[in-house]
């Protein structure tokens, strides 16, 4: 018997719970998650998939820094003072690790602003020396904002082997972890007028003159100083979680049918939960009503996996780790049935995916929707930002399940009380038919689809507006935009773009987050060429990009 109404909203209910705190993988409310959805699958009676034994298949999600206790900060003369870590000053989340030496140079705002004639480094040299900047930006350039990598940036530009920012507070080292290779930190105000003191300068006195000049104030403080930054690197882990029903028939038992959901979300940004009732708990607790109506019942001819997937949302990184290492060989897998976003149902059509990725998968899915009369959309293209595409890329043919897009997409108000529990379990019913059938019928025959040339957006912009094709989720502070994806086929691929780079600029303007790119993107219009100044690997780069037209 299909997964009913009442259990599907519990578990979803359970998934977006408080503690579960927004299930982002790497935290510890998506390992709450995980373990949770294990205990689920023991208790559905399948048999554990993951690693040694257990349900869960850890992977590596990210290696991050944070400063060592070598770290040290030690002011030279004409008084020697070694700065206290954590308390005077601290090293960036993203420093160059080393050790360097040299005469401190202070440099206003470490700011070089083309457009209104502004260089805080002019007639200062900084080659081979230590720059010490101010945050933020000069008042009197009404709307000019300099950034944290724009200084870095042009530190290492003008050949400074080491930046120092001069701040009110100091930032922890997650919301300084974009790498830029160069050695440098935050030290208090305090710290800072330490260093101004051979000169007879404060940070005050100076901040007002340069305000009364309307322009840069750099001097060398008369100050040496040693700065040496060690580097931790820690694994951030997370886990896909793997049940498994064996099949009953011996001729057919060896082939798998994988039946997945990504269960992780954004997790919280800003003090902010993001519950991802939707997105994906609502996919995640129809596969975990499958897997317990499944077993309930005895299984099937072949077996059945079910992969509830991290890090969906970071790449699709746990179906990728999951396809370098199945539970069954991929040779062996006969079809993926992927559940994403399937909880707004009512007055919508379901839309499957892959439709055209495997034989015979139209027929297959129309017969299973026919007796749930559920309206349907049936996409043959297996592409799409989900879990099913790593599957097939792989050789494997998939359906994606899908009851469309809506305003509380990737928000805080994408809430449990707005899923339409019934026809979730609609929903459910009809892939509890297309797995029933793939699990015993003649194996499907994989297709190759070519790739749609327009995509459905991502990355910024208004429906029917501009399009550049990246994918990005919040991150902690205000540093630069880390790209978790870049759309095949767009101006972002076309610029060079890649997963891992870190806009700073786009079109000359500071860019913080997903939000602020889109605000900038929505201006525009396809066709567009704008510049874009971008991190990869600690190093700058500038490209171009041409918007493209932007489908929904």
């Amino acid at each position: 018997m299909p997964p009913e109404a009442g259990p599907l909203a519990e578990r979803v209910r359970a998934l977006t719970a408080p503690e579960m705190e927004g299930r982002r993988s790497g935290t510890p409310g998506g390992d709450r998650a995980a373990q949770q959805i294990a205990d689920w699958l023991a208790a559905a009676g399948l048999r554990p998939g993951g690693d040694q034994g257990s349900f869960l298949q850890a992977f590596v999600l990210e290696t991050s820094a944070r400063p060592g206790p070598a770290s040290s900060l030690d002011l030279l003369g004409p008084t020697p003072r070694r700065l206290d870590a954590g308390r005077e000053w601290i090293a960036h989340g993203g420093s160059l690790a080393g050790e360097v030496g040299g005469e401190v140079v202070f440099v206003g705002y470490g700011a070089e602003i083309a457009e209104a004639g502004y260089d805080d480094y002019a007639g200062v040299d900084v080659r081979g020396k230590i720059a010490l900047a101010l945050e933020g930006a000069p008042s009197h350039l009404t709307g000019a904002r300099v950034t944290r990598l724009d200084k870095l940036i042009t530190a290492k530009r003008r050949g400074a082997v080491a930046l120092l920012i001069a701040d009110a507070e100091l930032p922890s080292p997650d919301k300084t972890s974009v790498e830029v290779a160069l050695v440098s930190g935050d030290l208090t105000r305090e710290a800072a007028d330490l260093v101004l003191a051979p000169a007879g300068r404060t940070l005050a006195d100076t901040t007002r003159a340069m305000s009364a000049t309307r322009g840069p104030a750099s001097f060398a403080t008369g100050t040496g100083a040693r700065l040496r930054v060690e580097k931790v690197l820690d694994e951030v882990r997370a886990a896909n979680v793997i049940g498994v029903l064996p099949g009953t028939d011996p001729a057919l038992a060896a082939e798998a049918v994988v039946i997945g959901a990504h269960y992780d979300h954004l997790g919280r940004a800003d003090g902010v939960v993001y519950p991802g009732a939707d997105d994906n708990a609502s996919g995640t607790a129809v596969v975990l009503g499958l897997a317990r109506a499944f077993a309930a019942a005895g299984g099937t001819d072949r077996t059945l996996i079910f992969a509830l997937f991290g890090a969906e949302e970071l790449g699709l990184i746990g179906s990728r780790h999951y396809v370098s290492r199945p539970a069954l060989p991929l040779e062996r897998t006969v079809a993926m049935v992927n559940f994403d976003m399937v909880g707004r149902l009512q007055g919508r059509v379901l839309s499957i995916g892959g439709g055209d990725s495997g034989s015979r998968f139209r027929t297959l899915v129309s017969d299973a929707a026919q007796p749930e009369g559920v309206a349907l959309e049936i996409n043959g293209s297996p592409y799409g930002p989900s879990d099913h595409s790593r599957f097939y890329a792989a050789g494997v043919p998939v359906l994606f399940f899908y009851t469309g897009g809506h305003s509380d997409y990737h928000k805080p108000s994408d809430t449990a009380d707005k899923l339409d529990a019934a026809g979730m379990a609609r929903v459910a019913a009809v892939g509890a038919r297309v797995v029933d059938r793939l699990a015993s019928d003649a194996r499907p025959v994989y297709a190759q689809v070519a790739r749609p040339a327009r995509r459905q957006g991502q990355g910024g912009g208004a429906a029917g507006g501009a399009l550049l094709g990246v994918v990005a989720l919040p991150r902690p502070g205000n540093d630069g935009l880390r790209l978790s994806g870049v759309m095949p086929g767009t101006g972002a691929e076309r610029a060079g773009l890649r997963e891992g780079d870190v806009i700073v600029r786009f079109a000359g303007t500071a860019v913080d987050g997903l939000e602020e790119l889109r605000t900038l993107i929505r201006d525009r219009k396809p066709g567009d060429s704008v510049s874009v100044l971008y991190l990869r690997n600690g190093e700058a780069h500038s490209t171009s990009a041409t918007l493209g037209p932007r489908s929904d």
